[in-house]
Protein backbone atom coordinates (compact mmCIF):
# COMPACT_ATOMS: atom_id res chain seq x y z
CA UNK A 1 0.00 0.00 0.00
CA UNK A 2 1.11 3.83 -1.19
CA UNK A 3 1.30 6.64 1.22
CA UNK A 4 -0.28 8.51 -1.59
CA UNK A 5 -0.98 8.17 -5.36
CA UNK A 6 -1.33 11.02 -7.71
CA UNK A 7 -3.31 9.65 -10.73
CA UNK A 8 -3.37 10.51 -14.39
CA UNK A 9 -0.12 12.90 -14.51
CA UNK A 10 1.39 14.65 -17.27
CA UNK A 11 5.06 14.76 -16.76
CA UNK A 12 7.91 17.43 -17.79
CA UNK A 13 9.48 15.10 -20.00
CA UNK A 14 6.18 14.64 -22.11
CA UNK A 15 4.57 11.59 -20.81
CA UNK A 16 0.95 11.28 -20.25
CA UNK A 17 -1.20 9.68 -17.99
CA UNK A 18 1.27 8.91 -15.51
CA UNK A 19 0.55 7.41 -11.96
CA UNK A 20 2.83 8.53 -9.48
CA UNK A 21 3.20 6.46 -5.87
CA UNK A 22 4.84 7.61 -2.96
CA UNK A 23 5.71 5.41 0.17
CA UNK A 24 8.04 6.23 3.20
CA UNK A 25 9.43 9.38 1.44
CA UNK A 26 10.22 8.23 -1.74
CA UNK A 27 9.05 7.66 -4.94
CA UNK A 28 8.36 4.09 -5.74
CA UNK A 29 6.39 4.04 -8.68
CA UNK A 30 5.90 5.33 -12.39
CA UNK A 31 4.19 4.04 -14.57
CA UNK A 32 0.89 4.04 -16.14
CA UNK A 33 -2.49 2.44 -14.29
CA UNK A 34 -0.80 1.66 -11.31
CA UNK A 35 -2.52 -1.42 -9.46
CA UNK A 36 -2.64 0.19 -6.55
CA UNK A 37 -4.50 1.39 -3.19
CA UNK A 38 -2.87 4.54 -0.92
CA UNK A 39 -3.94 6.43 1.91
CA UNK A 40 -4.53 9.26 -0.66
CA UNK A 41 -4.91 9.94 -3.65
CA UNK A 42 -4.95 12.69 -6.16
CA UNK A 43 -6.43 13.03 -9.46
CA UNK A 44 -4.10 15.21 -11.59
CA UNK A 45 -6.55 15.08 -14.40
CA UNK A 46 -4.10 15.66 -17.41
CA UNK A 47 -1.92 18.49 -15.39
CA UNK A 48 1.67 18.56 -14.97
CA UNK A 49 3.09 17.07 -11.96
CA UNK A 50 6.97 18.14 -11.59
CA UNK A 51 9.68 18.11 -9.42
CA UNK A 52 9.76 21.45 -7.03
CA UNK A 53 11.04 24.58 -8.16
CA UNK A 54 14.52 25.81 -7.71
CA UNK A 55 16.08 29.07 -6.86
CA UNK A 56 19.82 28.67 -7.05
CA UNK A 57 20.41 31.98 -6.41
CA UNK A 58 18.61 34.85 -3.80
CA UNK A 59 19.24 36.96 -1.14
CA UNK A 60 17.19 36.50 1.88
CA UNK A 61 18.72 38.84 4.10
CA UNK A 62 17.34 41.34 2.63
CA UNK A 63 14.03 40.00 1.16
CA UNK A 64 10.78 42.54 1.92
CA UNK A 65 12.63 45.09 3.11
CA UNK A 66 11.61 47.59 0.74
CA UNK A 67 11.61 50.92 1.73
CA UNK A 68 13.49 50.39 4.57
CA UNK A 69 14.94 53.23 5.46
CA UNK A 70 13.87 54.59 2.09
CA UNK A 71 13.53 54.04 -1.24
CA UNK A 72 15.75 53.40 -4.09
CA UNK A 73 15.08 56.64 -6.31
CA UNK A 74 17.25 55.60 -9.20
CA UNK A 75 16.74 51.99 -9.55
CA UNK A 76 20.51 51.38 -10.13
CA UNK A 77 22.78 48.41 -8.35
CA UNK A 78 24.95 51.00 -7.14
CA UNK A 79 21.97 53.07 -5.31
CA UNK A 80 20.83 49.72 -3.98
CA UNK A 81 24.39 48.98 -2.29
CA UNK A 82 24.56 51.63 -0.76
CA UNK A 83 20.76 51.66 -0.01
CA UNK A 84 21.56 48.32 1.83
CA UNK A 85 24.62 49.87 3.85
CA UNK A 86 22.48 52.14 5.34
CA UNK A 87 20.11 49.33 6.26
CA UNK A 88 22.58 47.26 7.35
CA UNK A 89 23.91 48.70 10.98
CA UNK A 90 19.92 48.82 11.65
CA UNK A 91 19.39 45.32 11.25
CA UNK A 92 18.49 42.80 14.50
CA UNK A 93 18.00 38.92 14.16
CA UNK A 94 14.45 38.75 15.18
CA UNK A 95 13.41 41.19 12.10
CA UNK A 96 15.62 39.08 9.33
CA UNK A 97 13.82 36.41 10.75
CA UNK A 98 10.46 37.38 10.75
CA UNK A 99 11.14 38.67 7.04
CA UNK A 100 12.95 35.69 5.92
CA UNK A 101 10.33 33.35 7.50
CA UNK A 102 7.14 34.97 5.50
CA UNK A 103 8.69 34.59 2.48
CA UNK A 104 9.48 31.19 3.10
CA UNK A 105 5.15 30.59 3.60
CA UNK A 106 5.28 32.58 0.40
CA UNK A 107 7.80 30.25 -1.15
CA UNK A 108 6.21 27.17 -0.48
CA UNK A 109 2.69 28.02 -1.86
CA UNK A 110 5.03 28.54 -5.11
CA UNK A 111 6.32 25.47 -5.04
CA UNK A 112 9.57 26.85 -4.54
CA UNK A 113 11.04 24.52 -2.06
CA UNK A 114 14.79 24.23 -2.51
CA UNK A 115 16.78 27.81 -2.24
CA UNK A 116 20.07 29.14 -2.20
CA UNK A 117 20.97 32.43 -0.69
CA UNK A 118 23.46 34.55 -0.24
CA UNK A 119 24.43 35.68 2.97
CA UNK A 120 25.81 39.52 3.28
CA UNK A 121 29.33 39.03 5.40
CA UNK A 122 30.87 42.63 5.83
CA UNK A 123 29.38 44.16 8.79
CA UNK A 124 31.07 41.97 11.54
CA UNK A 125 28.31 41.67 14.03
CA UNK A 126 27.36 39.22 11.71
CA UNK A 127 23.49 39.16 12.77
CA UNK A 128 22.67 38.64 8.73
CA UNK A 129 24.82 34.95 9.51
CA UNK A 130 23.15 33.98 12.84
CA UNK A 131 19.42 35.31 11.62
CA UNK A 132 19.93 33.05 8.05
CA UNK A 133 21.29 29.83 10.20
CA UNK A 134 18.17 30.12 12.28
CA UNK A 135 16.15 30.16 9.47
CA UNK A 136 17.84 27.39 7.63
CA UNK A 137 17.03 25.52 10.90
CA UNK A 138 13.21 26.26 10.92
CA UNK A 139 12.57 25.81 7.60
CA UNK A 140 14.08 22.52 7.11
CA UNK A 141 11.26 20.34 7.24
CA UNK A 142 10.02 21.59 3.92
CA UNK A 143 12.92 23.85 2.69
CA UNK A 144 16.06 23.08 1.53
CA UNK A 145 17.85 26.32 2.25
CA UNK A 146 21.51 26.79 1.53
CA UNK A 147 23.42 29.69 2.32
CA UNK A 148 26.54 31.44 0.93
CA UNK A 149 29.11 33.87 3.13
CA UNK A 150 28.77 36.84 0.74
CA UNK A 151 31.22 39.81 1.32
CA UNK A 152 28.86 41.90 -0.47
CA UNK A 153 31.16 45.38 0.34
CA UNK A 154 33.85 43.47 -1.24
CA UNK A 155 36.24 40.68 0.42
CA UNK A 156 39.42 43.35 0.27
CA UNK A 157 37.31 45.99 0.21
CA UNK A 158 35.29 45.98 3.02
CA UNK A 159 36.92 46.47 7.08
CA UNK A 160 37.51 42.71 7.83
CA UNK A 161 35.95 41.86 4.98
CA UNK A 162 38.32 38.51 4.59
CA UNK A 163 37.90 38.02 8.81
CA UNK A 164 34.17 38.29 8.54
CA UNK A 165 33.82 35.49 5.90
CA UNK A 166 36.01 33.05 7.72
CA UNK A 167 34.13 33.32 10.76
CA UNK A 168 30.84 33.08 8.77
CA UNK A 169 31.96 29.77 7.51
CA UNK A 170 32.95 28.87 10.65
CA UNK A 171 29.44 29.37 11.97
CA UNK A 172 28.30 26.55 9.33
CA UNK A 173 27.51 28.70 6.24
CA UNK A 174 28.95 26.25 3.73
CA UNK A 175 28.87 27.95 0.32
CA UNK A 176 32.37 30.74 -0.54
CA UNK A 177 30.83 33.70 -2.30
CA UNK A 178 32.25 36.55 -3.50
CA UNK A 179 31.75 39.82 -5.76
CA UNK A 180 35.25 40.72 -7.55
CA UNK A 181 34.03 43.68 -9.99
CA UNK A 182 33.21 45.22 -6.58
CA UNK A 183 36.91 45.60 -5.23
CA UNK A 184 38.34 48.98 -5.79
CA UNK A 185 40.56 47.19 -8.59
CA UNK A 186 40.29 45.02 -11.23
CA UNK A 187 43.74 43.09 -9.93
CA UNK A 188 42.03 43.25 -6.15
CA UNK A 189 39.15 41.37 -7.77
CA UNK A 190 41.40 38.79 -9.31
CA UNK A 191 43.16 38.40 -6.09
CA UNK A 192 39.69 37.91 -3.97
CA UNK A 193 39.06 35.28 -6.70
CA UNK A 194 42.66 33.37 -5.69
CA UNK A 195 41.67 33.63 -2.12
CA UNK A 196 37.95 32.10 -2.42
CA UNK A 197 38.65 29.61 -4.32
CA UNK A 198 41.57 28.39 -2.14
CA UNK A 199 39.33 28.76 1.26
CA UNK A 200 37.09 26.78 -0.85
CA UNK A 201 39.46 24.14 -1.77
CA UNK A 202 40.56 23.60 1.44
CA UNK A 203 37.21 23.98 3.12
CA UNK A 204 35.89 21.47 0.71
CA UNK A 205 33.13 24.12 0.12
CA UNK A 206 31.61 24.90 -3.60
CA UNK A 207 32.19 28.36 -4.54
CA UNK A 208 29.01 31.07 -5.79
CA UNK A 209 30.45 34.10 -7.29
CA UNK A 210 28.29 36.83 -8.39
CA UNK A 211 30.51 37.63 -11.05
CA UNK A 212 30.83 40.53 -13.67
CA UNK A 213 27.51 42.07 -12.61
CA UNK A 214 28.38 45.09 -15.10
CA UNK A 215 27.86 46.55 -18.27
CA UNK A 216 31.54 46.51 -18.66
CA UNK A 217 32.56 44.45 -21.53
CA UNK A 218 36.63 44.22 -20.50
CA UNK A 219 35.31 42.82 -17.33
CA UNK A 220 37.15 39.56 -17.26
CA UNK A 221 36.61 37.89 -13.46
CA UNK A 222 34.73 34.71 -15.34
CA UNK A 223 38.03 33.63 -17.49
CA UNK A 224 39.86 33.92 -13.54
CA UNK A 225 36.89 32.15 -11.65
CA UNK A 226 37.52 29.76 -14.60
CA UNK A 227 41.51 29.54 -13.88
CA UNK A 228 40.86 28.74 -10.26
CA UNK A 229 38.23 26.62 -10.48
CA UNK A 230 40.57 24.18 -12.68
CA UNK A 231 43.51 25.33 -10.43
CA UNK A 232 42.20 23.62 -7.42
CA UNK A 233 40.25 21.10 -8.93
CA UNK A 234 36.72 22.52 -8.14
CA UNK A 235 35.40 21.76 -11.39
CA UNK A 236 31.29 21.58 -11.20
CA UNK A 237 31.14 22.67 -8.02
CA UNK A 238 31.17 26.48 -8.96
CA UNK A 239 28.70 28.59 -10.07
CA UNK A 240 29.17 32.39 -11.79
CA UNK A 241 26.36 34.42 -10.81
CA UNK A 242 25.09 37.35 -13.03
CA UNK A 243 27.93 37.27 -15.89
CA UNK A 244 26.43 40.36 -17.57
CA UNK A 245 28.99 41.55 -18.82
CA UNK A 246 29.18 38.85 -21.40
CA UNK A 247 26.11 40.52 -23.08
CA UNK A 248 28.45 43.17 -24.01
CA UNK A 249 31.77 41.46 -24.51
CA UNK A 250 33.37 40.90 -28.28
CA UNK A 251 32.28 37.97 -29.94
CA UNK A 252 35.67 36.74 -30.63
CA UNK A 253 36.66 36.59 -27.19
CA UNK A 254 33.29 34.88 -26.16
CA UNK A 255 34.50 32.29 -28.33
CA UNK A 256 37.36 31.97 -26.36
CA UNK A 257 35.59 32.32 -23.28
CA UNK A 258 32.85 29.79 -23.35
CA UNK A 259 34.93 26.73 -24.47
CA UNK A 260 37.35 27.50 -21.10
CA UNK A 261 34.30 28.18 -18.91
CA UNK A 262 32.75 24.26 -20.53
CA UNK A 263 35.87 22.76 -19.46
CA UNK A 264 35.72 23.76 -15.58
CA UNK A 265 32.05 22.83 -16.05
CA UNK A 266 31.02 26.22 -14.76
CA UNK A 267 27.52 26.22 -13.37
CA UNK A 268 26.06 29.68 -14.86
CA UNK A 269 23.14 31.39 -12.91
CA UNK A 270 21.53 34.33 -14.66
CA UNK A 271 19.23 36.09 -12.94
CA UNK A 272 16.72 37.65 -15.61
CA UNK A 273 14.17 39.45 -13.61
CA UNK A 274 17.23 41.82 -11.77
CA UNK A 275 19.60 41.63 -14.69
CA UNK A 276 16.65 43.20 -17.21
CA UNK A 277 16.02 45.54 -14.47
CA UNK A 278 19.67 47.03 -12.97
CA UNK A 279 21.74 46.68 -16.45
CA UNK A 280 22.08 49.07 -19.45
CA UNK A 281 21.30 52.00 -17.25
CA UNK A 282 24.13 54.20 -18.59
CA UNK A 283 22.92 53.56 -22.25
CA UNK A 284 20.66 56.05 -23.72
CA UNK A 285 19.48 53.75 -27.33
CA UNK A 286 19.83 51.31 -28.07
CA UNK A 287 19.47 50.23 -24.89
CA UNK A 288 21.13 46.56 -23.70
CA UNK A 289 19.16 43.82 -22.19
CA UNK A 290 21.97 43.20 -19.74
CA UNK A 291 21.44 39.30 -19.16
CA UNK A 292 24.41 36.98 -20.35
CA UNK A 293 24.40 34.59 -23.60
CA UNK A 294 21.89 32.27 -22.22
CA UNK A 295 21.24 30.54 -25.34
CA UNK A 296 25.17 30.27 -26.44
CA UNK A 297 25.94 29.07 -22.71
CA UNK A 298 23.40 25.86 -23.37
CA UNK A 299 24.57 25.27 -26.47
CA UNK A 300 28.07 24.50 -25.69
CA UNK A 301 26.92 22.34 -22.86
CA UNK A 302 26.74 24.38 -20.04
CA UNK A 303 24.62 24.23 -16.81
CA UNK A 304 22.55 27.02 -16.86
CA UNK A 305 19.83 28.01 -14.24
CA UNK A 306 18.06 30.85 -13.48
CA UNK A 307 17.43 32.66 -9.95
CA UNK A 308 15.23 35.12 -8.86
CA UNK A 309 17.19 37.13 -6.76
CA UNK A 310 15.68 39.68 -4.94
CA UNK A 311 11.99 40.29 -3.77
CA UNK A 312 11.30 43.28 -2.43
CA UNK A 313 14.31 44.88 -1.34
CA UNK A 314 16.88 47.56 -2.38
CA UNK A 315 17.31 46.16 -5.41
CA UNK A 316 13.63 45.22 -6.53
CA UNK A 317 10.52 46.28 -5.92
CA UNK A 318 8.85 43.25 -7.21
CA UNK A 319 8.78 40.02 -6.99
CA UNK A 320 6.72 37.13 -5.89
CA UNK A 321 8.37 34.02 -4.76
CA UNK A 322 7.69 32.74 -8.43
CA UNK A 323 10.06 30.54 -10.22
CA UNK A 324 7.87 30.84 -13.29
CA UNK A 325 7.76 34.37 -13.67
CA UNK A 326 11.59 34.20 -13.47
CA UNK A 327 11.51 31.38 -16.65
CA UNK A 328 8.60 33.46 -18.20
CA UNK A 329 10.99 36.48 -18.57
CA UNK A 330 13.85 34.43 -19.58
CA UNK A 331 11.78 33.70 -22.22
CA UNK A 332 11.46 36.92 -23.59
CA UNK A 333 15.20 38.45 -22.55
CA UNK A 334 16.50 35.30 -24.16
CA UNK A 335 14.48 35.32 -27.29
CA UNK A 336 13.56 31.66 -26.61
CA UNK A 337 10.35 31.35 -27.74
CA UNK A 338 10.22 28.17 -29.69
CA UNK A 339 8.43 25.00 -27.76
CA UNK A 340 12.40 23.46 -27.29
CA UNK A 341 13.38 26.91 -25.65
CA UNK A 342 10.79 26.70 -23.28
CA UNK A 343 11.55 22.96 -22.45
CA UNK A 344 15.05 24.52 -21.52
CA UNK A 345 14.03 27.02 -19.70
CA UNK A 346 11.87 24.89 -17.70
CA UNK A 347 14.59 22.60 -16.82
CA UNK A 348 17.14 26.09 -16.27
CA UNK A 349 14.22 26.11 -13.00
CA UNK A 350 14.08 22.87 -11.76
CA UNK A 351 16.41 20.23 -12.60
CA UNK A 352 19.50 22.34 -13.88
CA UNK A 353 19.18 24.55 -10.60
CA UNK A 354 19.27 20.98 -8.49
CA UNK A 355 22.29 20.13 -10.53
CA UNK A 356 23.67 23.54 -9.45
CA UNK A 357 22.93 23.33 -5.91
CA UNK A 358 24.13 19.69 -5.68
CA UNK A 359 21.22 18.29 -4.69
CA UNK A 360 20.92 14.35 -3.66
CA UNK A 361 17.42 12.55 -5.05
CA UNK A 362 16.00 15.07 -6.94
CA UNK A 363 13.76 14.32 -9.76
CA UNK A 364 10.96 12.47 -10.78
CA UNK A 365 12.18 8.71 -10.85
CA UNK A 366 11.76 5.44 -8.79
CA UNK A 367 14.20 6.20 -5.82
CA UNK A 368 13.60 9.94 -6.28
CA UNK A 369 12.66 12.07 -2.55
CA UNK A 370 9.14 12.17 -3.14
CA UNK A 371 8.60 16.10 -2.99
CA UNK A 372 6.54 16.92 -6.13
CA UNK A 373 4.16 19.74 -7.20
CA UNK A 374 0.96 19.39 -9.48
CA UNK A 375 0.07 22.51 -11.42
CA UNK A 376 -3.17 23.64 -13.07
CA UNK A 377 -1.58 23.39 -16.76
CA UNK A 378 -1.16 20.49 -18.99
CA UNK A 379 2.72 20.64 -19.82
CA UNK A 380 5.78 22.88 -19.46
CA UNK A 381 5.09 25.41 -22.21
CA UNK A 382 1.89 26.42 -20.58
CA UNK A 383 2.85 26.35 -17.23
CA UNK A 384 5.24 29.20 -18.49
CA UNK A 385 2.80 31.03 -20.45
CA UNK A 386 0.36 31.27 -17.61
CA UNK A 387 2.05 30.61 -14.12
CA UNK A 388 -0.55 29.16 -13.51
CA UNK A 389 -1.38 27.75 -9.54
CA UNK A 390 0.33 24.91 -7.28
CA UNK A 391 -2.57 22.97 -7.16
CA UNK A 392 -0.46 20.99 -4.60
CA UNK A 393 2.96 20.93 -3.20
CA UNK A 394 4.03 17.60 -1.75
CA UNK A 395 6.96 17.32 0.71
CA UNK A 396 8.52 13.85 1.37
CA UNK A 397 5.17 12.30 0.70
CA UNK A 398 3.04 14.81 2.38
CA UNK A 399 0.70 17.28 1.08
CA UNK A 400 2.06 20.40 2.36
CA UNK A 401 -0.08 23.21 0.46
CA UNK A 402 -3.13 23.49 -1.17
CA UNK A 403 -4.75 26.08 -3.81
CA UNK A 404 -7.94 25.88 -5.57
CA UNK A 405 -7.94 26.38 -8.87
CA UNK A 406 -8.14 29.78 -11.13
CA UNK A 407 -11.94 29.45 -12.76
CA UNK A 408 -12.88 30.74 -15.99
CA UNK A 409 -9.91 30.23 -18.20
CA UNK A 410 -11.01 28.87 -20.88
CA UNK A 411 -8.41 26.66 -22.19
CA UNK A 412 -9.79 24.81 -18.48
CA UNK A 413 -13.28 23.80 -19.93
CA UNK A 414 -14.11 20.89 -18.46
CA UNK A 415 -11.58 20.15 -15.91
CA UNK A 416 -12.29 20.27 -12.39
CA UNK A 417 -12.96 23.84 -10.84
CA UNK A 418 -12.95 22.48 -7.08
CA UNK A 419 -10.60 21.13 -4.66
CA UNK A 420 -11.76 20.41 -0.99
CA UNK A 421 -10.26 22.91 1.44
CA UNK A 422 -7.24 22.23 3.57
CA UNK A 423 -3.79 22.64 4.65
CA UNK A 424 -1.38 20.32 6.04
CA UNK A 425 1.23 22.65 6.15
CA UNK A 426 2.10 24.82 8.93
CA UNK A 427 4.04 28.62 8.35
CA UNK A 428 7.05 28.80 9.77
CA UNK A 429 6.09 32.43 10.72
CA UNK A 430 3.05 30.98 12.71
Amino acid sequence: MFDLIIRNANLPDGRQGIDIGLADGKIVAVEKLLQASAGEEIDASGRLVSPPFCDPHFHMDATLSLGLPRMNVSGTLLEGIALWGELRPLLTKDALVERALRYCDLAVSQGLLFIRSHVDTSDPRLVTAEAMLEVRERVAPYITLQLVAFPQDGYYRAPDGAASLERALDMGIDIVGGIPHFERTMDDGRRSLEALCRIAAERGLPVDIHCDESDDPLSRHIETLTAETIRHGLQGRVAGSHLTSMHSMDNYYVSKLIPLMAEAKINVIPNPLINIMLQGRHDTYPKRRGMTRVRELMDAGLNVSFGQDCAMDPWYSMGSGDMLEVGHMAIHVAQMGGIEDKKKIYDALTVNSAKTMGLNGYGLDVGCNADLIVLQASDVVEALRLKPTRLYVIKNGNVISRSAPRIGELFLKGRPTSIDPGLDYVPASG
